[in-house]
């Protein structure tokens, strides 16, 4: 059925869906609406579910760590300091090896306070060992969500489904919501691996002395290599079922590209009408949208980037004393290979600033004027 929903929304109704039994969540906004819908759903019948009230975001992955360990299929949703206040936990659910599903609407950090679009809360967990999926509009976001409990409890590692704070939370799109029978055809019950019982006792997340704890460290990178593959065969029988798909990353225009642009999110969006543009004035342009952050889909960037001539990553965000996160990224897996394409880094759109088409053209003009990166990033749209 096709309705008009929030992106918060598009969460909520891909949750309900996946019939996930205990969820815990504290309100922060921008994210409150997601678990605003789903205490409705627990309360009025439509879950079959259990919904802990916690005094803070911290007790919220806690409780949906103990509901984990004891075979339940769990949701919490949080933003920016609500997330940085899970940091500690969010290693113990990703060594203890639970499939958590956490829906991050990306907002600014303080001070100053802001609520607005900034993705450095969500880049700051990357070390955590959550798998992280960015999503472009309202269906990619019901659609990831649903994907995220396959893809969670098939490698045994917690996911983060990540959307634009206002941008996405907050804007009404038409959505196609499957129907319960398609979706429990995609998202059968879950049945865990890894599990606490009376009947069968075994210590969980104790201590892990020198002898054990590189060799457990060891298998979550193994489990984190196995995502692209399971993801790429979970996404195909998502298609076959949906008939939508959205790959780890996606090119448009790259085949002859000489200027190729790197964009996450709802800038994506306004990236298509710009290229659009461009390549009606005769522009060699392409986009590469980025979906997967974690794991880093290295190899897939390298082979979209061979032919390139230039490559400008946009970033929303900023890692103090180096440069833009993606920026960063994108050099390290292309570091190694012969004759890559130098990679231009350009700050634009923190804490909620438009990232208009105007930016993004001069942006492209900046990279096509440039013969080589004069430095790590380039600030666009400041004030004077």
């Amino acid at each position: 059925m096709r309705q008009v929903l929030e992106g918060s929304h598009a969460v909520s109704e891909a949750v309900r869906l996946a019939k996930v039994q205990v969820m815990s969540a504290y309100p922060i906004t921008p994210q409150t609406h997601i678990v605003e819908a789903l205490s409705e759903y627990c309360e009025d019948g439509r879950m079959n579910a259990k919904f802990i009230c916690v005094e803070s975001e911290h007790s919220a992955m806690a409780a949906v760590i103990g509901a984990a360990s004891g075979g339940a299929r769990t949701f919490t949703a949080t933003s920016s300091h609500g997330l940085a206040l899970m940091h500690e936990l969010l290693h113990w659910a990703s060594a203890a090896r639970l499939p958590i599903v956490m829906a991050e609407v990306n907002r600014a950090l303080a001070p100053g306070w802001n609520i607005w679009m900034d993705q450095t809360d969500s880049l700051a967990q990357r070390d955590t060992g959550w798998i992280q999926l960015y999503c472009e509009d309202g269906q990619e976001v019901l659609d990831t969500t649903l994907l995220a409990f396959r893809l969670a409890e098939t490698v045994n590692l917690p996911v983060m489904v990540i959307l634009d704070a206002f941008f996405l939370s907050h804007t009404y799109e038409p959505v196609d919501v499957p129907d319960q029978q398609d979706a429990d055809r995609f998202l059968p019950p879950y049945s865990p691996r890894i599990q606490l019982d009376t009947k069968n006792p075994f210590a969980m997340s104790q201590m892990a002395p020198p002898p054990v704890y590189m060799e457990m460290r060891r298998n979550i990178q193994v489990g984190m290599e196995a995502v692209p593959g399971c993801f790429d065969r979970i996404e195909k029988e998502f298609e076959s079922i949906f008939g939508r798909k959205y790959g780890q990353l996606e090119t448009v225009s790259c085949e002859d590209a000489e200027i190729i642009l790197i964009v996450t999110g709802t800038a994506a969006s306004t990236s298509r009408h710009v290229l659009a543009e461009l390549r009606a004035q005769g522009e060699k342009v392409g986009i590469l949208k980025l979906k997967m952050f974690r794991p880093f889909p290295k190899d897939l960037i390298r082979q979209a980037l061979c032919n390139a001539k230039k490559v400008a990553v946009v970033d929303r965000n900023f890692s103090f004393g180096a440069s833009g996160i993606f920026a960063q990224e994108v050099r390290a897996a292309l570091c190694n290979q012969p004759n890559h394409p130098p990679v231009f880094g350009y700050i634009t759109g923190l804490g909620g600033r438009d990232v208009t088409p105007e930016i993004l053209k001069q942006i492209y003009q900046l990279v096509k004027q440039t013969p080589e990166p004069v430095e790590e990033s380039v600030w666009v749209g400041l004030k004077e």
